[in-house]
C-alpha cells in the first residue's frame, strides 16, 4: 500500500483481459485451492476402487501424501500470520527503552484483548476510582501490558 509505482503496476495488470479481472489475491490462494480440490478427487478415487486392490493402495499413499503437504501449507500459513502479527505489534509498541526483542522465529501471538485498569486514590478522604484502557497480549513465551500513547 505504500508503494504507490507497485499500485500503479498492480492496477494496470489486475486489469488487463489475460488476467480475467482477477486480484494478485485470487492467483495468490489459487494453489490452495487446487491442493484442496485434489484432496476430494482423491476421496472420489478411494470410494471407487476395490478395496485390497493397488489402486486403492497406491491411492491412499497418494492421498496420505497429500494430506501432509495440505498440514504442512496450513502451519506455514500460521506461521507466517504469526510473523506478520508480531510485525504489526513492533511498528505500533513504542518501548521505553529496546531490551525486548518482540520479533523472534519461536514467538507467537496467543490472544490479546483490551481490559480497563482500576485506579484507586486513597490519598484523599474519598476514595476514587479512575479507570484507564490497557492491552494485554499474550505470547506463548510471556505477557505483555501496554497502554495508548497519551
Amino acid at each position: 500500500n505504500g508503494n504507490a509505482g507497485f499500485q500503479q503496476v498492480l492496477e494496470r495488470l489486475e486489469s488487463d483481459p489475460v488476467c480475467q479481472r482477477l486480484s494478485l489475491k485470487s492467483f495468490l490462494i489459487l494453489p490452495f485451492q487446487r491442493i484442496t480440490r485434489l484432496k476430494l478427487l482423491l476421496q472420489n478415487i478411494l470410494k471407487r476402487t476395490r478395496p485390497g486392490s493397488e489402486e486403492e493402495v497406491q491411492a491412499t499413499q497418494a492421498y496420505d501424501a497429500l494430506e501432509k503437504l495440505i498440514k504442512d501449507c496450513n502451519e506455514n500459513v500460521q506461521r507466517m500470520k504469526s510473523t506478520e502479527e508480531l510485525i504489526y505489534l513492533s511498528q505500533k509498541i513504542e518501548f521505553e527503552c529496546k531490551i525486548f526483542p518482540l520479533i523472534s522465529q519461536s514467538r507467537r501471538l496467543v490472544k490479546r484483548g483490551e481490559l480497563t485498569a482500576l485506579d484507586f486514590n486513597n490519598l484523599s478522604p474519598k476514595w476514587k476510582v479512575t479507570t484507564r484502557p490497557i492491552y494485554l497480549h499474550l505470547f506463548n513465551d510471556c505477557l505483555l501490558l501496554s497502554r495508548p500513547k497519551e
